[in-house]
């Protein structure tokens, strides 16, 4: 058997959406902060990322995430997100399969009841309190990234679909949040190409006509996500399908989404603080989500969001790369 590359991972899945967490072979990427090593990664080491989420070692919704010594002195990991679209400055699910691989593997010192656990990421720190019992991680609340509103009951022309009403808020990633019924489809599987269809379209008119830019994120200044609300969600329950570039749907319900949607919501004045909010997904999987406090970014109004939800560990794994293989970064189907 022969190999050039060698990267050992535990995978994980967080209700339902996987989580790669790459614990071996990458190296530490250049960059004094965890975002300088996101985007050194981008532009020198992406084809890292298509190995691992590509087919054949992956497919086409696949995620992971790569553990790294942390940039800064209150953080015990650093963490670099991947998935098919591309690097992420956070990740939810992801956040939430990590944290609890660490404690399933031992790789932090497990503590009962909770184990916290602190983490760099391109966004900013992350705190992961894992409820922990018999040594098993039961669920995790992630203490997110602070969150805003950008843009409110705003509309864009939409080539094929005419103006479209949409919200725009950061969650660690933006999400146009739009109304199923605004773009005339119903909260179906069924439909599901159509509904991957009019969020494709709706991204990239987006990204053409009116790009986001985070204050103090370097390089977050696109919109990769299309938060469809189904009818009858509120601040209470909220059900979506989340339509994600370059063409598929998030399993999880998605925690940088539900961060997103809470901080639109709380903008409107229907979610305050410390209220629970359940986000729903396409395939039936919930986060409960809270607001602990208000903050700024940049001078913009934001909040601090929490989000509670479970993952489980499906897999350990080495995934090499034969001299010879023709497809050493995969391919996209």
């Amino acid at each position: 058997m022969r190999s050039k590359r060698l990267f050992t991972a535990v995978d994980s899945h967080t209700e339902g959406m996987p989580t790669r967490v790459v614990t071996g072979g990458v190296g530490v990427i250049p960059g004094a902060t965890m975002n300088e090593r996101r985007l050194h990664f981008i532009a020198e080491m992406d084809h890292v990322r298509r190995f691992l989420v590509n087919e054949p070692r992956g497919h086409a919704a696949m995620s992971g995430a790569i553990l790294q010594p942390p940039t800064r002195p209150d953080a015990d990991f650093g963490v670099l997100y991947i998935e098919v679209s591309g690097c992420l400055p956070m990740c939810g699910h992801g956040t939430i399969g990590v944290a609890t691989v660490l404690v399933e593997t031992g790789m932090v010192e497990v503590i009962e009841p909770v184990t916290t656990i602190r983490l760099d990421t391109p966004a900013g720190l992350v705190v992961a309190k894992v409820a922990v019992s018999d040594g098993h991680a039961d669920s995790v609340t992630l203490e997110n990234v602070p969150s805003y509103c950008e843009r409110l009951d705003e509309t864009i022309e939409v080539p094929g679909l005419g103006a479209v009403p949409y919200s725009l808020a950061f969650g660690g990633n933006f999400y146009a949040m739009v109304d199923l019924d605004a773009v005339n489809l119903p909260f179906d599987r069924s439909r599901q190409q159509e509904i991957l269809g009019a969020g494709l379209a709706i991204m990239n008119a987006i990204n053409l006509q009116a790009p986001p830019k985070h204050p103090q994120i370097e390089g977050v200044n696109h919109c990769h996500h299309v938060e469809f609300i189904a009818p009858g969600s509120d601040a209470v329950l909220s059900r979506h399908a989340m339509a994600i570039h370059p063409g598929w749907f998030d399993r999880s319900p998605c925690g940088t989404g539900t961060s997103a949607r809470m901080a639109e919501l709380h903008a409107r004045g229907e979610l305050p603080l410390h209220q629970d909010f359940v986000n729903e997904s396409f395939i039936g999987s919930r986060f409960t989500g809270r607001l602990i406090g208000e903050t700024t970014v940049g001078g913009l109004k934001a909040v601090l969001p929490t989000i509670t939800g479970r993952a489980w560990v499906t897999g350990i794994g080495q995934y090499l790369l034969d001299p010879s293989d023709p497809y050493p970064e995969g391919f996209e189907f």
